[in-house]
């Protein structure tokens, strides 16, 4: 029996990235695979000139977006698997007329990098609330043992509550992760059924609650249209003093002049990973503030979840051509709402 042909797209970089070595030479075995030898990222003319004939397509970081040429000659196509994250760039102009009506499955390994930011968000949330930043500083440059100006008491994780912006496939993982820290969790997200928060053990609330009763509030909120600005003066003035922000999602989410507007005044912490724009050109006045914790866009790297990626791609494509379900596989109705 002959195996299936994958068309493979990611540089040998890439590949090193996210693929262990014998999580590669098992796709390598299973699969009949060309791949990409040129040693950069092809362009949309080439992949249009390659695809036919493939029962599947690996793409990843640098792929170029797929477009109705493209898919006209993907005669073949039967599964795209999407080592990396998102694939709404990628994919837009062709879910309705090609992807859809040829029932192709598209895999995202999202979920692989939902981990890393995971562990990002659980970090950022002790570590602001603790100050860690601002105590040892405060021990380098100033040769202070104590500060008294920066408290080293309050309410801390441990017995919070917890507000989470979206139950995306990262806030379920922080839902995970803050389970032994005895938190009770409230949760806003229009798309979530009343049954699956009651499997989550979260309490669905509306976003103004989120911010009202929530000791630390997370957005995991995806970058479309609908959650642009939504979190603006009327949420951020709601957040209890000495309520602690993190955003790990995109900046878009967040009205950044109302976002300076509150954290100036001092009562409450922050913590981005991610800005608007990214980066924050030099004389944001966000950089200056000293309750207002900036990394560069960060909490997705990572070890353990870049290569839950490739194992998780290569999973994906087994199981596939083995008639077995593919986690991961995106829902393309719903691409309107996709990050």
């Amino acid at each position: 029996m002959s195996k299936p042909k994958i068309l493979y797209l990611p540089t040998p970089g890439h590949t090193q990235q996210v693929f262990k070595p014998e999580v590669f030479e098992r796709f390598l075995r299973n699969f009949d695979v060309t791949l990409n030898e040129t040693g950069a990222n092809y362009n949309t003319e080439q992949v249009t000139a390659q695809i036919q004939g493939f029962d599947g397509l690996v793409t990843g970081w640098g792929t170029p977006r797929l477009t109705v040429e493209v898919f006209e000659n993907a005669d073949k196509l039967r599964i795209m698997a999407h080592s990396a994250g998102s694939v709404k760039s990628m994919l837009a102009d062709v879910v309705e007329n090609y992807l859809i009506p040829r029932n192709v499955c598209v895999f995202s390994a999202n979920g692989a990098i939902a981990y890393n930011v995971a562990e990002h968000t659980i970090g950022a949330l002790i570590m602001t609330s603790r100050r860690f930043v601002d105590h040892a500083m405060v021990i380098r440059e100033k040769g202070v043992w104590k500060d008294r100006d920066i408290p080293g008491h309050g309410q801390f994780l441990r017995g919070s509550i917890v507000g989470i912006v979206s139950a995306s496939k990262v806030g379920r993982e922080v839902i995970k992760l803050l389970q032994p820290f005895d938190v009770k969790i409230l949760i806003y997200d229009p798309y979530l059924s009343d049954w699956e928060a009651g499997r989550l053990n979260v309490e669905k609330v509306e976003l103004d609650d989120v911010f009202a009763r929530s000791d630390f509030v997370t957005i995991h909120a995806p970058n479309i249209p609908e959650t642009w600005g939504m979190v603006g003066e009327k949420q951020l003035k709601l957040l209890k003093n000495g309520a602690v922000l993190i955003n790990t999602s995109r900046g878009k989410v967040i009205d950044h002049q109302a976002l300076f507007a509150e954290a100036k005044t001092g009562r409450i912490l922050v913590t981005l990973d991610v800005t608007d724009p990214e980066p924050l050109p030099a004389d944001s006045p966000l950089r200056k503030l000293s309750n207002v914790y900036i990394t560069p866009h960060i909490s997705g790297a990572g070890y353990y979840g870049y290569f839950k990626i490739g194992s998780t791609t290569v999973e994906a494509l087994e199981n596939f051509f083995a008639g077995k379900p593919v986690p991961g596989a995106v829902d393309l109705s719903k691409f309107a709402q996709l990050a």
